[in-house]
């Protein structure tokens, strides 16, 4: 079993810029692939951006250039820097890691303001 706790969404204006951060229960060493998806209004849930543990990280087009996925280990801990945000990029955002079994985060809210 993994929990996921995320933290760092909230009210930006366009241009701006916020960290996600996403802590583990688990070492992430032993998690095979973690990332972060995001759910609009309406729409169905979509990759962000994940990191596999071999050091594989994959980005959505629309977020190319101004995401960045890092981690750190000691902490146990994801981050999703988001910069130049635009009203398109609101939703509430999801960590998520595969370890055999997929887990989720409660999600954290992201909303950009034009």
């Amino acid at each position: 079993q993994v929990q996921l706790v995320e933290s760092g969404g909230g009210l930006v204006q366009t241009g701006g810029s916020l960290r996600l951060s996403c802590a583990a229960s688990t070492s992430i060493f032993s998690i095979t692939t973690m990332g972060w998806y995001r759910q609009a209004i309406g729409k169905q849930r979509e990759l962000v951006a994940r990191r596999s543990t071999y050091g594989i990280v994959n980005y959505a087009d629309s977020v190319k250039g101004r995401f960045s996925i890092s981690r750190d280990i000691a902490k146990n801990t994801v981050y999703l820097q988001m910069n130049s945000l635009k009203p398109e990029d609101t939703g509430v955002y999801y960590c998520y890691a595969n370890r055999g079994d997929d887990y989720w985060g409660q999600g954290t809210q992201v909303t950009v303001s034009s």
